[in-house]
């Protein structure tokens, strides 16, 4: 399979056919290492369809991934590209162990989501449980989250409050 190929099928939208292409990307180093490359890529609609696949293979084998946090966590401060890149990239993030020289990169984007009236419900609820993971190695910044929490609460969707909910029992 070529990936690059694949992922500019029209038929990469579909669920059973983003699985195959990380099916096959985690089959081998190489291979993810491909996949990552379209992810990585300065072609708007190939990062765009790659997200959804890199999501589903590092789900499927977490060590694949580990090498390019660095990457994930620059697409963060990233203003060029789809949210489908924001949004798998926190996605993937919320569940890796970032190391510890990306907190502040990581914090910095991740508060900012938060705040953005603008930003996606989606990529706000990935960002809070990224803060709340990083949290539980910087204690200082729970207060932070929960003044951001208790300043959107009231005026937040059902997705939003049901993570802040989750979060906000992992930091207290």
């Amino acid at each position: 399979m070529n990936i690059r190929e694949a992922l500019l099928e029209p038929s990469v939208q579909i669920k059973s056919e983003a699985l195959k292409i990380a099916d096959y990307a985690t089959s081998s180093k190489k291979r993810f290492d491909e996949l990552m490359q379209c992810f990585l890529s300065n072609e708007y609609r190939l990062q765009q369809r790659a997200a959804w696949c890199v999501s589903m293979a590092a789900r499927k084998n977490k060590q694949l991934i580990i090498s390019y946090v660095p990457f994930l966590v620059q697409q963060l401060s990233r203003k060029d590209v789809h949210d489908a890149i924001l949004r798998n990239s926190l996605r993937i993030l919320q569940e890796v162990e970032i190391p510890a020289k990306y907190f502040g990169e990581t914090m910095n984007a991740c508060f900012a989501f938060v705040e953005s009236a603008t930003t996606p419900i989606a990529i706000k609820a990935f960002a809070l449980t990224v803060l709340g993971n990083i949290a539980q190695h910087i204690p200082e910044i729970k207060n932070e989250i929960k003044l951001l929490i208790d300043f959107q609460i009231n005026n937040a969707s059902a997705g939003f409050k049901a993570r802040a909910k989750q979060v906000l029992k992992q930091i207290n």
